[in-house]
């Protein structure tokens, strides 16, 4: 059966493992982080949506937002004086967005179906176990060379030996500046061994465009730092 959570439209995407800092200024947001805080709403869950290329400037359907989001839980609240809000909140799980209900709080409603991975299996296949690892380690690896060319040394740092694959993809991708677009994609691809191939490719294409242009973004300490400023 669909669920109904409170949902946060970004122009970016929250994918599963990864922080997200945000800087509430809103009235409508300032009311759903009471809530979240209060118990209003449960669990302290709402959901991250990418916003999708609209002329309108309020949400009030599903063509606004992407067709999957990111449910993320709050972990840290601090309220300012002037009744905002530095947050913290860490993405948990994906979930498909079936409709938007925009008229019963101040804020979104969203009732969504959770969209689990499939199983991490190679049919046919017997030494699937040296498939995953030859691809984890190939992930791995352009992780390094995008960190390496778009980075310091210490503003770094490589996910745990002992990461689950089906977790990898996302954590690999967290501290990235890949396009939305690519994120989007990686949050929606539902087959862990592919999703490794896709953060493989596009974590390998943005470290030469980096080495090409000899442009450095900001480093993910600093990303951090203005996100919870804005």
């Amino acid at each position: 059966m669909p669920e109904t959570i409170p949902l946060f439209p970004l122009q970016t995407v929250l994918l599963p493992g990864t922080p997200l800092p945000l800087h509430i200024f809103e009235p409508r947001y300032r009311q759903l982080t009471v809530d979240l805080m209060t118990g209003t709403m449960p669990d302290k869950r709402f959901g991250v949506v990418a916003l999708a290329p609209s002329h309108e400037l309020e949400v009030t359907s599903c063509d606004q937002l992407q067709a999957v989001g990111c449910a993320a839980l709050l972990r840290q609240a601090k309220r300012l004086e002037d009744g905002r809000f530095d947050i913290v909140s860490m993405g948990e799980k994906r979930f498909r967005l079936l409709a938007v209900d925009a008229s019963s709080a101040p804020y979104l409603l969203g009732a969504i179906e959770w969209l689990p991975d499939t199983p991490a299996v190679i049919p046919g296949q017997r030494d699937a176990e040296d498939t995953i690892v030859s691809l984890a380690n190939a992930a791995r690896a352009a992780y390094r060379r995008y960190c390496q060319a778009a980075w310091e040394q210490g503003d770094w740092t490589e996910p745990a030996d002992d990461t689950e694959v089906a977790k990898l993809a996302h954590q690999l991708a967290g501290d990235c500046l890949l396009p939305l677009e690519d994120r989007q994609r990686l949050l929606e691809e539902t087959r862990p061994l592919h999703r490794l191939r896709l953060v493989c490719r596009m974590l390998n294409r943005e470290a030469g465009i980096i080495g090409a242009f000899r442009a450095v973004p900001a480093p993910p300490t600093e990303l951090r730092r203005h996100a919870s400023k804005n």
